[in-house]
């Protein structure tokens, strides 16, 4: 061979090593998969009652705005259940007003009670003294009969001696013997209105317990009322706020016979018609929104070791055989193997070694799909740019 062969030769070998190279280098700069696909929160639309269909404003593959009706429940039975819990409202405001009233009164009406007392006893005290003084009185009128009595009694012994010497005549005899008579009576009498003062006395006495009695029972009373009328109002205020909540939750469901759409979206899977029955919880159909997406894929964990948040991904969507721009958003927290229903467990002595798949979330770009071509679920090719 020449010496123009070797340095054709030499050539070659420089550029195939330098073009190796710079393969290599490409090869080395990304990691990508097959393994991934949009994703999308999917919003499923349910009745939070149970009720009729009466209304159902769109179909399958529409689109919607955040608001936007979308089924509507027949509300007859619901507007019943408000008007019977605002009636109860209403009837419990009037129990309160009407027992609101009843504290002040009782308040009034038992310090009366207490202040009627008061008097009372001081009446019956007047009245004891004045019986007192009548019984002392009549005490002393008795002491006066017994003397004037004695007198008339001595009178009468010494007339009888007179009478029989015919010293006196019969008619003086006669005079001093009524009298004597006269006197003894009068202190019976006496005698009789001093044991009907000292009863007096004995009454009014009981009379003065008795208005005692009634004054502490008053007094004692008292508070207790007050707050019996003051717990009454209070009892009937509970039940007034208890029918105010029936009534806010006979409201909302009212307001739940309307069903409107939570995001902006696509429609799908619909299967409520008019006539239907639902039920709490069914699902009705799905808001899916198309302006917030981003891709899941899969990577091999040998692939993840120079991965990070922040990178440039290039997503090749197989739909479109188009080009979108991303970058990295976060990594799983567990293989797809730990989030599966029956994830693997090593422990048995079975372990045969895998090489396991993380999910990593990769974002859209902002601006990457002004038209919303974009779907969850389509398959895509995500490569990552790692950083060198």
């Amino acid at each position: 061979m020449g010496a123009i062969g070797w340095l054709v030769l030499a050539v070659v070998l420089v550029a195939a090593v330098v073009g190796g190279m710079r393969l290599w280098a490409y090869f080395d700069s990304y990691e990508d998969t097959d393994d991934a696909q949009i994703d999308g929160d999917i919003y499923a639309i349910t009745s939070r009652i149970s009720g009729t269909v009466k209304a159902v404003y769109v179909q399958d593959n529409q689109q919607v705005k955040a608001g936007q009706l979308l089924v509507e429940l027949d509300p007859a039975d619901y507007n019943v259940a408000v008007e019977q819990a605002q009636a109860a409202v209403a009837e419990a405001r009037t129990q309160v007003d009407a027992a609101r009233p009843n504290v002040p009164i009782t308040s009034v009406s038992t310090e009366t009670s207490v202040s009627s007392g008061d008097i009372d006893i001081t009446n019956v005290n007047a009245q004891i003294a004045s019986a007192e003084r009548d019984h002392e009185s009549a005490v002393a009128e008795i002491r006066q009969a017994e003397a004037d009595n004695i007198k008339a009694q001595a009178d009468l012994t010494r007339y009888r001696q007179l009478v029989a010497k015919d010293e006196i005549s019969q008619q003086q005899f006669d005079q001093a013997q009524a009298a004597a008579n006269s006197a003894a009576a009068q202190v019976d009498v006496k005698r009789a209105s001093a044991e009907a003062a000292a009863r007096n006395v004995d009454v009014a006495r009981a009379r003065l317990q008795d208005a005692r009695n009634k004054l502490a029972e008053a007094r004692r009373n008292r508070p207790q009322q007050i707050a019996l009328q003051s717990a009454l109002v209070k009892t009937r205020q509970a039940s007034t706020v208890r029918e105010q909540t029936m009534l806010d939750q006979a409201m909302l469901n009212l307001s739940y016979t309307k069903i409107f759409a939570p995001v902006d979206g696509v429609i799908g899977k619909k299967n409520a018609e008019p006539g239907q029955q639902v039920s709490p919880g069914q699902q009705l159909m799905a808001d899916v929104p198309v302006s917030n997406l981003w891709v899941t894929a899969n990577f091999k964990e040998t692939q993840l070791k120079r991965m990070k948040p922040g990178q440039r991904v290039t997503i090749h969507v197989d739909a479109y055989d188009k080009d979108f721009q991303g970058y990295v958003e976060s990594l799983a927290g567990a293989s797809g193997a730990r989030f599966s229903l029956l994830p693997p467990e090593n422990a048995t002595g079975n372990y045969v070694k895998v090489v396991q798949r993380l999910p990593v979330r990769i974002r859209f770009k902002e601006g990457e799909d002004p038209n919303h071509l974009l779907r969850a679920g389509m398959s895509v090719d995500p490569k990552v740019w790692l950083d060198q």
